[in-house]
C-alpha cells in the first residue's frame, strides 16, 4: 500500500483512533523495516473496536506480528 493511501486509511472516523494512527503514520511508518510496514498495513483492515482495545491496553491481539506492531504504536503514544 503506498503512503498516501496508507495515511488515508489511518483515518478511521473514531477520534480516538485517529490521533494515535495519524501521527503514528506520519512519524514512524516510513521508518519502519518493509516487513513491519506490511504488518501494520494489514494491521489497518482489522475491525476499529478491536484496534482501540488493543491500543488503548484493554485487550491484545492473537496474532503475534500484530501484538509487535501494536507495541511499537503504543510506544509512539507514550513519547507524544
Amino acid at each position: 500500500m503506498d503512503y498516501n493511501r496508507l495515511l488515508w486509511a489511518s483515518r478511521r472516523g473514531m477520534l480516538e483512533l485517529d490521533l494515535i494512527l495519524e501521527p503514528f503514520v506520519v512519524n514512524v511508518y516510513r521508518t519502519l523495516p518493509a516487513d513491519q510496514q506490511a504488518v501494520f498495513a494489514r494491521l489497518l483492515s482489522c475491525e476499529d473496536q478491536d484496534l482501540f482495545a488493543w491500543l488503548l491496553h484493554r485487550q491484545e491481539p492473537d496474532d503475534c506480528e500484530l501484538v509487535s506492531i501494536v507495541s511499537l504504536i503504543r510506544e509512539h503514544i507514550a513519547l507524544v
